[in-house]
């Protein structure tokens, strides 16, 4: 096509071929207003091939492929795909597309979990001496959620967030102790005038993003002070009581979970010796079942004295338990006992509660405890915390805190843990490439 002026008109004229743009003839302008029409239409109609699904599909940083999911909060318990982008989890479904990810992860092999909560552990590495560093110990058990249980008051809890939990790679959650001082030793911890409710009560406000609740432990003259100084800081911060109990004359146990606990409130240790449970031949006391009407919730808190067969197999067959499964890990009850989240899981499997069970009790039941409820999920926008689980069979032994041995034939083992959409564990090289096929030197980061 050939444009020319012609005395003070400009003229288009096709050489022996029609205008491409509309039919032949007619003046420039009209000319125009259809080339303008119709280049819009192909303009549309290449928008819309772009939007189309075949052009648009998402792409995944990791999908994982096939395993066997059990996620109690949604209902989920079956074969599904989890599709990850950053730091979210945006897809589950079946048979997602594997050419749409980044790196694709075969867990069809494994059970499929929410990140695992652990509400009751000693993670103050730079505090008490007892205490240990979270990511080494908390990650590969697939723990992405841990909650420190009183390791530190309001004294010095604001040190332990410098220095401990805002460098964790896990996500660090705390009970603040009543003791103004923390879990140091029998001086502190028995000092009434370390108990400051204020105090108490300002320092979780200040951190509600952090701080879960109050915790009270270890207090051994014969009085109430301790619990109620606990329950009073919790209720000016509105927030939960973790309660480690030793009756004394004057000061019992069911005083404790019915008069003295709110619904919501946590006793932990529950399976320990220190607290009655069980009546003569080994039967469930009454007020045990009462105070669970009440909604008092009873945590595992296995750690080196506080977890005993004897106590949990007659109780667990009486259909008495556990609200939470937790572990109170620390420096000693990491060895004999073997009190880490999946070995303390393993030992409920053999007792007798189902995987589902052990699941439900480790994810979205401790998320609703410490009020966190969009924890423990493997829902779609959720934070991509995810466990990959094996659950091995033969011959087992697990101890307990008295010393004794249990013969099991499972036994739970993490293989993957999954934190923020990022690898952190992975013992059996799932996400990795074979060695031969990684090539140069240069792809390590």
């Amino acid at each position: 096509m050939k444009i020319r002026k012609n005395r003070g008109h400009v003229e288009a004229s096709a050489r022996g071929k029609s205008m491409s743009c509309g039919k032949q003839g007619g003046s420039f302008n009209g000319f125009r207003q259809r080339c303008i029409r119709t280049r819009g239409v192909l303009l549309l109609a290449v928008m819309l091939f772009s939007a189309s699904p075949v052009r648009a599909q998402q792409i995944y940083d990791l999908v994982l492929k096939g395993g066997q999911v059990i996620d109690p909060k949604n209902q989920r318990n079956g074969r599904y795909d989890i599709a990850i982008v950053g730091n979210k989890i945006v897809r589950v479904g079946q048979n997602l597309p594997s050419s749409n990810a980044r790196l694709v992860v075969d867990v069809s092999q494994y059970y499929v979990t929410p990140g695992l909560i652990d509400i009751h552990t000693h993670f103050d590495a730079q505090g008490a001496q007892l205490n240990l560093n979270p990511d080494h110990n908390a990650l590969q058990s697939g723990v992405t959620t841990a909650v420190d249980a009183g390791s530190s008051g309001w004294k010095n809890f604001e040190e332990f967030q410098k220095k401990v939990i805002s460098r964790s790679r896990t996500r660090l959650l705390a009970f603040l102790n009543i003791v103004g001082a923390g879990m140091y030793g029998e001086k502190v911890e028995n000092d009434v005038q370390e108990m400051d409710v204020e105090a108490a009560a300002r320092m979780v406000k200040k951190y509600p993003q952090t701080i879960v609740g109050i915790k009270t432990a270890h207090f051994q003259p014969a009085t109430w002070e301790a619990v109620d100084r606990a329950m009073k800081a919790a209720e000016l911060s509105s927030s939960v009581v973790m309660v480690d109990f030793h009756p004394k004359p004057g000061r019992g146990y069911p005083e404790l979970i019915l008069k003295h606990m709110r619904p919501g409130d946590i006793h932990t240790h529950f399976y320990g010796r220190l607290t009655p449970q069980l009546g003569a031949q080994k039967k469930i006391q009454p007020y045990m079942w009462e105070a669970r009407k009440r909604g008092i919730l009873f945590d595992v808190g296995h750690g080196s004295g506080s977890f005993w067969f004897r106590i949990a197999v007659p109780a667990i067959e009486q259909g008495f338990l556990p609200d939470t499964i937790s572990t109170d890990i620390h420096k000693d009850s990491i060895m004999l006992p073997r009190a880490t989240m999946t070995m303390t899981m393993s030992k409920f499997l053999n007792i007798g509660l189902s995987i589902e069970q052990v699941i439900e009790r480790s994810t979205v039941n401790p998320a609703n405890a410490i009020r966190r409820p969009e924890l423990g999920t493997l829902s779609e926008g959720s934070v991509a915390d995810i466990a990959v689980l094996e659950l091995e069979k033969g011959s087992f032994a697990f101890l307990d805190s008295g010393h004794g041995k249990l013969i099991g034939d499972k036994r739970l083992r993490c293989v993957l843990t999954v934190r923020e959409g990022k690898v952190a564990w992975d013992t059996e090289g799932l996400s990795l490439t074979e060695w031969s096929n990684a090539g140069p030197y240069s792809n390590f980061k």
